[in-house]
């Protein structure tokens, strides 16, 4: 119970109109029954591992080429010498670590190795000054003439071209062989444009099944491809079709409907890719690809994700742990005297149970000290208590000061919930608001927490959802350890303030 819904207001816009024909379906996409319902219902867990689908084989090459160039160079020039046997490994990990800062494993649509070319000689000369700066330094090893260092530069370069070259036409002909299902973003023709392009060239290995246009109207008819006005009809095809790559034919940041489906598309696994029909987007905060990529002529680069992360993630989970349970032996004398206080005022049941929607929607049941009693399809769906006359003055109290709030300090102990999040709701009012407000699902991407950055903003009780959902989806995005042990700091200070309403 933190804020009020926010006023639903209508999406307006027109159809899509391009080269190739669209049309808003009902029936192309069915929803799911039986034991996918409640998966298309819910969050799912990030597939990282599509995300880095395609780097084995290219990481491969490159540690073949360092190694071959290893061994090969005294054959190729005699008068080099023998290389220590031992150079091959950390010329292997060096060269990979080159080309991992010049972007060279970077997702591409139509990679070739010849354009990689001058990027490829460049770091195969840092590399190959780098090993015989280290060798000079050591007492035995060989020192490189520099027609030994030209030499070894070169095959280098060749070597790796020729290794990626095959990758490259490996992976044209899997991507031909079994293309991956993929969702154009973007309104009018400009979505046409690259669907059509898709269609026309299937080496790309992208196989269009439906147009996402949040600004489109419901009652647009057209063509072969079904068109997804909703943040739900897009969850749902992303689900039915297995979508693995979604094109936005315009910087997702451009609008917040838009901005909305990154988060669904990179929370099922999706590689995302900007396309540019026009020639002139622009992207503000995204990495770029070199050298430069195309679709058809399109220009076209990916959107990349920030990083995991995942041993900062577990540091999250071992200081909620620790925090908590230090938190509880603190807190106990307190929530003893709660505790009397609740079973004095209002009677037995002195520990509320309610069902709350937690991290990739599973639900889970969220403790806290009872200050109404109200019957559980009551407490299910009324939004919120603050003002009922049934309230005991503890209840109240206990409200005010957050008190009441102190049992979840166990949910975090437990692993049900963490120290810092978005604040998690129960089931009827999750399906509720995340029709209405397409970023409000997203905050599922991380453990619901006591406290957030919305909280210590003062969007509790009776706020905005839609500026609710806005602040924990920017603690999401720009989420850090300093950043999670600077709201605790603040809730801190302002715990014991009295408010008017509670969560």
């Amino acid at each position: 119970m933190d804020s009020a819904p926010a006023r639903h207001t209508g999406q307006g816009g027109s159809g899509p109109a391009g080269s190739t024909a669209v049309r808003r379906s009902v029936t192309a996409i069915h929803p799911p029954r039986g034991p996918r319902a409640e998966q298309a219902r819910t969050a799912v867990r990030p597939r990282r591992a599509h995300r880095r689908a395609g780097l084995a084989p290219l990481l491969t090459a490159d540690a073949l080429a360092a190694v071959a160039t290893t061994l090969a160079l005294p054959l190729a020039l005699p008068a080099a010498g023998a290389l220590p046997p031992e150079t091959a490994l950390p010329a292997a990990v060096g060269l990979a670590a080159l080309h991992a800062q010049a972007g060279l494993y970077r997702p591409r649509l139509a990679p070739s190795a010849l354009l990689e070319l001058p990027a490829l000689a460049g770091r195969a000369a840092v590399l190959w000054c780098a090993v015989a700066a280290a060798l000079a330094t050591t007492p035995t090893g060989p020192a490189l003439a520099w027609s030994a260092l030209l030499g070894a530069v070169a095959l280098q370069s060749v070597l790796g071209c020729a290794a990626r070259g095959l990758v490259h036409l490996l992976r044209r002909r899997t991507a031909l062989a079994r293309p991956a299902s993929t969702l154009v973003v973007g309104p009018g023709e400009g979505a046409g444009a690259v669907c059509a392009a898709l269609h026309g060239r299937p080496e790309y290995g992208l196989l269009p099944v439906g147009i996402a246009d949040t600004a489109v109207r419901p009652d647009t008819e057209g063509g072969a491809l079904p068109v997804l006005a909703t943040h739900e009809d897009v969850r749902r095809a992303v689900i039915q079709n297995s979508v693995r790559h979604a094109v936005f034919t315009r910087p997702p940041e451009a609008d917040e409907r838009t901005a909305s489906l990154v988060r669904l598309f990179h929370d099922h696994g999706c590689r995302l890719w900007l396309a540019d029909p026009a020639g002139t987007a622009k992207v503000t905060g995204m990495r770029v690809a070199q050298p430069a990529d195309h679709l058809w002529g399109h220009a076209v680069q990916p959107l990349l994700p920030r990083p995991a992360r995942t041993p900062e993630r577990y540091a999250k989970r071992a200081i909620d742990s620790v925090l908590a349970a230090l938190a509880l032996l603190v807190a106990a004398p307190v929530m003893a005297a709660c505790a009397l206080a609740v079973r004095l005022a209002d009677g037995p049941g002195v520990i509320f149970r309610q069902e709350r929607v937690g991290l990739y929607g599973r639900p889970f049941t969220l403790l806290k000290f009872r200050t109404l009693r109200a019957d559980e399809h009551e407490s299910a769906t009324r939004w919120t208590v603050a003002g009922d006359r049934r309230m005991s003055p503890v209840g109240s109290f206990l409200r005010k000061s957050s008190l009441d709030e102190l049992p979840q300090l166990w949910n975090v102990v437990r692993g049900d919930m963490s120290l810092v999040g978005p604040r998690p709701e129960r089931p009827f009012f999750v399906a509720k608001f995340s029709s209405v407000h397409p970023g409000y699902e997203a905050r599922h991407r991380m453990p619901v927490g006591i406290t957030g950055l919305a909280q210590i903003n003062g969007l509790r009780g009776d706020t905005s959802i839609e500026d609710r959902a806005r602040f924990d989806n920017h603690y999401i995005d720009t989420w850090s350890l300093w950043q999670d042990l600077w709201i605790l700091a603040r809730t801190a200070a302002s715990f014991f303030r009295f408010r008017l309403g509670g969560s």
